[in-house]
């Protein structure tokens, strides 16, 4: 370790306090409300790309889509890594928590408000890189709400840091609802992209707004408290691991932007629909790692090393239990997937799906890995140098890739460069935490998983030949039933599903029986 390094670490440790319950709730208990707030927002604003494939042309549709990833390039890179901060030092601190929030406001605010600055000063830049000139003409818009969203991005992990899970459920949900129903209005009755573009600056105020008054009600006074000492340390620790996950959301995003400079917005609708981000992977990762962090980090502080890389293993197991069966499926049922979705106008993006999805399962390693190298503080300059090399290989390949073979060249280079990071970090993680072979039985039920994933996926791809005349949506829902009892069934036999696990769903269940039951009893004694 550097004297730099013990510099920070010790500044670190020395706010740490003692572990306080979070409100009775156990590590599944909380992500498991994260994830049900994620997944009703999904529902929210998952109708809008399929409204809009349908309502726009190609064109304007690839317009829309170059806007979004302008806006989620901005939310991904920007904060770098300080907002997530607050799950590290909140949990650690009492007597700096207003200097804290604070500090990630005042960052947060800065970066967004330098890019704004840049898109009203240079629009041009935006139709350069996009080779779209109307991305010009919207580029002072566009700053005006990558300011808003980013300034207020961090919103849900200040709550869920003050250990106010429910609260961040809820904010979860209001901001996704605002959102949702303000890109929807704007969509069915407007339908172009600069309405949408209004009803993104409608809802960053919305979420700005709601911001700023949670700080004021749990930091009262926050705007008067500013140490330079405790912004150093929290920069000392964030941007290392910002700088990290900027470049890797750079190797997730660079692709995006060499096929769009090339090709234009028309034939970037189609690449943008294939690199469809299946959202129950990124509900699951923000849940798991939003509570995973602050446990991991308590625990490396006490030393216990075992407990981390049971924790780890768990998680691991249960993310498995989703990522295998759903990269499975949609490998088998892409193809009336994306049709579904998107209509057969854009039923070339299935081929990109089909490479794109490899993300799920590799999505396993990124989960299991970052908790632990942001809980070893000491080793987060190792990530920020293999992904400086990895961005570097991806830059030249794409370059190469997409001259030579186009999109389907585009988006396999960047999930080849992405499965070597993560290879690399996986084995550095290993190391860490001294995982030997004896730990290997840990996670032997992702084997078991894997196996009742493709044992359910032939019996799916067998049924899907007799289904070739069906019409995609039916065909889609078919293979989803008989996907998921084959699977159910495969994880059964093949002794998955402990006992307890069985037990407590039958606990569930029955309780779910009852409250249907008294509903439907209080129903029926009103109306008598």
């Amino acid at each position: 370790m550097t004297a730099s390094e013990m510099v920070v670490r010790d500044s670190v440790d020395a706010y740490i306090g003692p572990e306080v319950p979070q409100q009775g709730l156990s590590l599944s208990g909380r992500a498991a409300w994260l994830m049900s707030a994620k997944a009703l927002a999904f529902v929210f604003s998952f109708a809008l790309p399929l409204l809009l494939a349908r309502r726009m042309n190609t064109t304007e549709y690839g317009t829309y889509k170059q806007f979004s990833l302008i806006v989620g390039t901005s939310l991904a890179l920007l904060p770098l890594g300080v907002g997530v901060s607050a799950l590290y030092f909140l949990s650690r601190e009492d007597e700096r928590k207003r200097q804290i929030a604070y500090n990630i406001l005042l960052f947060h605010f800065s970066v967004a408000g330098v890019a704004c600055l840049v898109f009203i000063l240079r629009p041009t830049l935006l139709g350069r890189v996009f080779g779209n000139a109307e991305m010009t003409t919207y580029a002072p818009l566009i700053g005006v709400v990558v300011l808003l969203w980013v300034g207020s991005a961090f919103l849900e992990f200040v709550a869920i840091a003050n250990r106010e899970v429910k609260l961040a459920t809820l904010f979860v949900i209001l901001t996704q609802f605002s959102k949702a129903v303000c890109l929807l209005a704007a969509g069915i009755i407007y339908g172009t992209v600069l309405s949408l573009i209004y009803a993104a600056i409608l809802h960053g105020l919305l979420q700005t707004a709601l911001l700023l008054f949670y700080l004021h009600s749990r930091f009262a006074g926050f705007w008067r408290s500013f140490e330079w000492a405790v912004m150093r340390t929290q920069l000392a620790y964030a941007l290392p691991l910002g700088f990290a996950s900027l470049i890797f959301q750079t190797q997730l995003i660079l692709d995006n932007y060499f096929v769009s400079f090339q090709f234009g917005a028309a034939a970037y609708a189609i690449y943008a629909n294939g690199c469809f981000q299946v959202p129950l992977v990124d509900l699951l990762s923000e849940s798991v790692a939003s509570v995973t962090i602050p446990r991991a980090s308590y625990l490396q502080k006490l030393g216990r090393q075992r407990e981390i890389i049971e924790l780890i293993s768990r998680m691991m197991r249960k993310l498995s239990a989703i990522y295998f069966p759903l990269y499975v499926f949609l490998l088998v049922s892409g193809r009336e997937f994306i049709l579904t979705l998107f209509t057969a106008r854009y039923l070339a993006s299935w081929p990109i799906f089909a490479v794109n999805i490899t993300l799920i399962p590799l999505a396993l390693i990124a989960s299991a890995y970052d908790p632990v190298m942001r809980a070893y503080a000491q080793h987060r300059y190792f990530l920020l140098r293999v992904r400086l090399i990895m961005l570097a290989l991806l830059f030249v390949s794409l370059w190469f890739a997409t001259n030579h073979f186009g999109m389907i060249g585009a988006i396999t280079t960047m999930v080849v460069i992405n499965c070597l990071e993560r290879l690399i970090t996986g084995i550095k993680v290993k190391r860490i935490l001294g995982i030997t072979r004896k730990d290997l039985g840990l996670f032997k039920d992702m084997g078991k998983l894997g196996i009742a994933s493709i044992i359910a996926g032939a019996a799916t791809w067998v049924a899907r030949s007799f289904m070739l005349g069906v019409k995609p949506f039916f065909a889609l829902a078919g293979c989803a039933v008989l996907f998921a009892m084959t699977y159910i069934a495969a994880t059964l036999l093949l002794g998955v599903v402990t006992q307890d696990e069985r037990n407590l769903a039958r606990r569930k269940t029955a309780q779910t029986w009852q409250r249907a039951v008294q509903l439907l009893s209080r129903g029926a004694a009103t109306v008598i």
